[in-house]
C-alpha cells in the first residue's frame, strides 16, 4: 500500500510579486527550493495565511538570494504583495517507508524570506 506523505515545507514565507500575465506556477529563491528539497517542475500546494486560499501550482526557480516568492498565472489574482504563505508539495511512498521518512521543512525569515 502506498500513501501520500508531506515531503517539503517551506514554512511563513512572504509574497514578494504576482504576474497574472506569466503563463503560470510559482518562482521561488532557488536557495529556498534546494533547502526544502524543491524542484523545478514540482507540484506544490501554496496555502495562503492572509486570506485562506489553498492552490495547487508547480515550482519554477526565481534567482538565487533575491528571496523571491512570485505567484503566477491566474491563482496571482488570490494573493496579495505582502501576504504571507506556506509552500508544501508531497510524495506517494511505500507504507513502512512512510513511517520512517523525514520531510525537508524549513523556516525562513518572514521579513526578507532569507535562510538565515
Amino acid at each position: 500500500m502506498n500513501i501520500e506523505v508531506v515531503k517539503s515545507k517551506i514554512h511563513r514565507v512572504k509574497i514578494t510579486d504576482s504576474d497574472l500575465n506569466y503563463i503560470g506556477s510559482i518562482t521561488i529563491d532557488e536557495d529556498l527550493m534546494d533547502a526544502a528539497n524543491i524542484i523545478e517542475g514540482e507540484k506544490v500546494h501554496i496555502v495562503n495565511i492572509n486570506n485562506g486560499e489553498r492552490i495547487i501550482t508547480y515550482a519554477i526557480k526565481g534567482e538565487r538570494k533575491s528571496g523571491d516568492i512570485i505567484l503566477n498565472g491566474p491563482a496571482a489574482r488570490r494573493v496579495a504583495k505582502g501576504d504571507i504563505i506556506i509552500i508544501i508539495s508531497y510524495a506517494m511512498l511505500e507504507f513502512e517507508e512512510a513511517k520512517k521518512f523525514k520531510p525537508a521543512i524549513i523556516f525562513p525569515n518572514e521579513n526578507d524570506n532569507s535562510l538565515t
